[in-house]
């Protein structure tokens, strides 16, 4: 097994790129900051007089192992890729929230007989699903951001809490949003032929697919 003092700067770089998982850009930011620093050390050490091998030996060897320095990356990775989904989370909760019903009023079976309680009541249901994911989302952001920048090992477990709890409604409304859509169709042949729920139907699309690329990269980091 190679000590620290086989190992250059880019293997070394390379080491530990392997052991994190989160969002491509940061990851990628963190890396060229770790880059910088060491290649700033070396140039340090190149100053004093040594030669370059060693000098990116010794500034490798101070820099730290890979398994050593993985745990702070991967925590700034985790926060990143919850800030990430939270942002996502509460854009699209506001736009549901607010123009949910847009895409149904004025349509021909609006003024005809209403719906059975069970879908009234599924449909007042998905309204308190994107309410709790807006205040998960309002919370992940917070405890995102705070768990970048201070050191505390109780905000990361908080963060992790308000994560999974905001995948889990996420899950939640994509269910429940689902079935209200199914049921829509079947009670009113016409909403397959509905111009809006047809642009509701393919931007709600579009939002989980980006929903759930975020969802699986903050879950992939935060393991």
């Amino acid at each position: 097994m190679r000590g620290y003092a086989e190992v250059l700067v880019e293997e070394r770089l390379d080491e530990l790129a392997g052991r994190l998982r989160g969002p491509a850009r940061l990851k990628s930011d963190l890396l060229t900051e770790a880059r910088h620093a060491l290649r700033d050390a070396v140039e340090a050490y190149r100053e004093d007089g040594l030669p370059a091998v060693e000098a990116e030996r010794r500034a490798v060897a101070e820099f730290g192992s890979a398994a050593q320095l993985a745990p702070d990356y991967q925590a700034e990775l985790a926060a990143g890729a919850l800030r990430g989904l939270a942002a996502r989370a509460l854009a699209v909760a506001g736009v549901l929230l607010a123009a949910g019903d847009l895409t149904w009023q004025g349509s021909s079976w609006s003024d005809g007989p209403g719906p059975p309680t069970g879908y009234q009541l599924l449909s007042a249901s998905i309204n308190g699903i994107w309410s709790l994911v807006a205040a998960l989302a309002v919370a992940g952001l917070l405890l995102g951001f705070l768990a970048a920048r201070h050191p505390s090992p109780r905000l990361p477990r908080l963060a992790r809490g308000a994560g999974y709890g905001l995948t889990a409604g996420l899950a939640g409304g994509a269910v429940a949003g689902g079935a209200l859509f199914g049921w829509s169709v079947s009670l009113w042949d016409a909403a397959l032929t509905w111009p809006p729920m047809i642009i509701g139907a393919v931007l709600v699309s579009a939002a989980w697919f980006a929903l759930a690329r975020a969802a699986r990269c903050w879950l992939t980091a935060a393991r």
